[in-house]
């Protein structure tokens, strides 16, 4: 799994960037604001990456951050929000105003971005307001235990990896806990996974 590429800029589009990482050229897709971080053609660049797995296709997805990137993950597991929809809400808000959204159940605020509408802006507030704690006052999402998000670890990467291999996230968080328990605190990504995977297909 691919989480972060550190190369130089080669070139941008609208919705992606391309790095050159030692003469290989990384396509990875990003939101507007991401683009908008990551400076001009020819600089040395570091970007957080998500690797989509598809049956015909493995796509990356980057961000500047890595909050975005954990924004990214939680947004595209709830029902009906892709890759592009959450690149889209990330490219409208910062992940400190999307977490002051959700908190505060705003969902007008969510809705700002393109491809949300009303309703799946309820769904975005209603999926995830459990799972990140309250708002935060101020400075940036994770800071100061303000933020009980479930990402950015082992099991959260396990978990992603799972869900774009196409297990209902029911059955990816079933199937990880499972190995989690089995192989306990020690175990790498990969044997989770490998062995998760197996607890998912049975």
């Amino acid at each position: 799994m691919i989480a972060k590429l550190k190369g130089l800029l080669d070139s941008t589009g609208i919705d992606h960037a391309i790095i050159d990482v030692g003469g290989v050229g990384y396509h990875v897709g990003a939101s507007s604001r991401t683009l908008a971080a990551l400076g001009t053609v020819g600089e040395a660049v570091t970007i957080h990456t998500e690797m989509l797995v598809a049956e015909d296709s493995i796509r990356l997805v980057g961000f500047a951050r890595a909050e975005e990137r954990d924004w990214f993950r939680l947004l595209t597991h709830v029902q009906g929000v892709g890759s592009r929809v959450a690149l889209a809400i990330l490219s409208a808000l910062e992940p400190l105003e999307l977490h002051r959204a959700v908190a505060m159940g705003d969902k007008a605020m969510i809705a700002r971005a393109n491809g949300v509408g009303p309703k799946l802006a309820q769904r975005i507030v209603n999926e995830l307001k459990d799972k990140i704690g309250v708002a935060p006052a101020g400075g940036p999402v994770g800071a100061g235990g303000a933020v009980a998000m479930p990402v950015g670890s082992m099991s959260a990467d396990a978990l992603s990896a799972l869900q774009n291999l196409g297990f209902k996230p029911a059955e990816a968080s079933s199937a990880v806990a499972a190995a989690e328990d089995e192989l306990g605190d020690g175990a790498s990504l990969d044997a989770l996974v490998r062995l998760a995977l197996r607890k998912a297909a049975k």
